[in-house]
């Protein structure tokens, strides 16, 4: 009897795991997530975090960034806007 040959074992993934090409999206992923919750979370917690909780918190932070640049938006045409000139005086 043979010993199995190590090509038997280089088998492509099927269906755990992540793809190579797909790691690199994935910490960038982690990434995002750390840096725009300002240090909130630790790399630790978002790589262990569940999927949905994950999904849930960047849906989140995605709202409150979208939010503050409708703001920051308003407040642009607010100060863009051509103020009312006041009626003129008669002079006395």
């Amino acid at each position: 009897m043979e010993a199995p040959s190590m090509l038997a074992f280089a088998c492509k993934q099927t269906f755990f795991g992540f793809k190579p090409e797909d790691r690199v999206t994935f910490h960038e992923n982690i990434f995002n997530f750390i840096w725009y919750s300002e240090g909130k979370f630790s790399w630790d917690d978002v790589y262990n975090m569940p999927i949905f909780l994950r999904n849930f918190y960047t849906k989140k932070i995605n709202k409150i960034f979208s939010q503050q640049q409708q703001d920051a938006e308003e407040q642009m045409k607010k100060r863009m806007q051509p103020k009312a000139n006041p009626l003129p005086r008669k002079p006395r």
